[in-house]
């Protein structure tokens, strides 16, 4: 197996290490970190201002700001490489798990797109670096790359902190279903965690019959799993029901309605991903 990790420097790239051999050292998986120089931002970028100037001193600061991009580029790739350095000494420092780094001029959806088909687990930061102390907001390249992906990602949160027991928001969908899939084809990874299956919303007696199928099929491939229903609303009941069961990680399906839905009624995935302070396994 192989874990894809995605580090960009900010406060949450230790945490996406940590994670990522987290799940490397159960799954007896190798890592492979990323880091992605993205294009320079034009606000960032000095203003040519060099149609307002006689040829001469507009030939100067062309120069000039041809070096300066230059030497912004040497500095980005620099800096990426400390920080793929960085995050495998993290990840090798208390593990002999094999890592191996890649530096990319890349965008990261097509990044996930290019490369998911060598992975089995994505790992990705909830924040990037210019969002990391917004807690209202996510990571700009966050959904697009929790859309485009068709692996689990892991959505690492700001510290890590040793999984025991894990809640998973079960809601009868296809994207959930992988997900129990998963857990049960690589149950002996997961079978020191207690499970805990949560229903929201009054179900159906065919529902509560499914949930209960799926308990039961989780135990009888070693897992320990417990269930319940409850009524509310998932975005704030789940979080509720994580901090009451000291929860450390949330698995659940990811965007199981159309892009179009969600973009008029708001979807429940982004508001979880956003509000639950604990790291979520989505599966699509």
């Amino acid at each position: 197996m192989n874990v894809m990790a995605f580090v960009d420097g900010s406060i949450y790239s230790a945490s996406v290490c940590d994670h990522a051999a987290w799940l490397a050292a159960r799954h007896g998986a190798s890592v492979h970190v990323f880091h992605m120089l993205a294009k320079r931002d034009g606000a960032s970028m000095p203003a040519d201002l060099s149609g307002n100037l006689k040829l001469g001193a507009r030939s100067d600061l062309l120069e000039k700001l041809s070096k300066a991009d230059e030497d912004w580029a040497h500095l980005a790739q620099a800096r990426g490489r400390v920080i793929l350095e960085d995050a495998q000494a993290r990840i090798t420092q208390s593990t002999d798990l094999s890592v191996e780094t890649r530096l990319r001029h890349d965008d990261l959806v097509d990044a996930i797109v290019d490369f998911e088909k060598d992975a089995d687990l994505i790992v990705i930061g909830k924040r990037g670096e210019a969002s990391a102390s917004a807690r209202e907001h996510l990571g700009s390249n966050l959904e697009r790359a929790l859309r485009s992906a068709t692996k689990p990602v892991l959505v690492a949160n700001r510290d890590f902190e040793p999984i025991e027991n894990c809640l998973v928001a079960y809601d009868c969908g296809p994207s959930v279903k992988k997900a129990i899939r998963f857990l049960v084809k690589h149950a002996e990874a997961y079978k020191d965690i207690a499970f805990h299956l949560l229903m929201i919303g009054k179900p159906t007696a065919n529902a509560q019959t499914e949930l209960e199928g799926v308990a039961a099929s989780m135990q009888v491939a070693g897992l320990t799993v417990t269930h319940e229903s409850r009524g509310g609303e998932p975005d704030r009941a789940i979080p509720g029901v994580a901090l009451k069961m000291n929860s450390q990680m949330l698995v659940m399906g990811a965007y199981g309605h159309s892009h179009i839905r969600n973009l008029i009624i708001g979807s429940t995935t982004t508001a979880l991903v956003r509000s639950c302070r604990l790291p979520i396994l989505l599966v699509r």
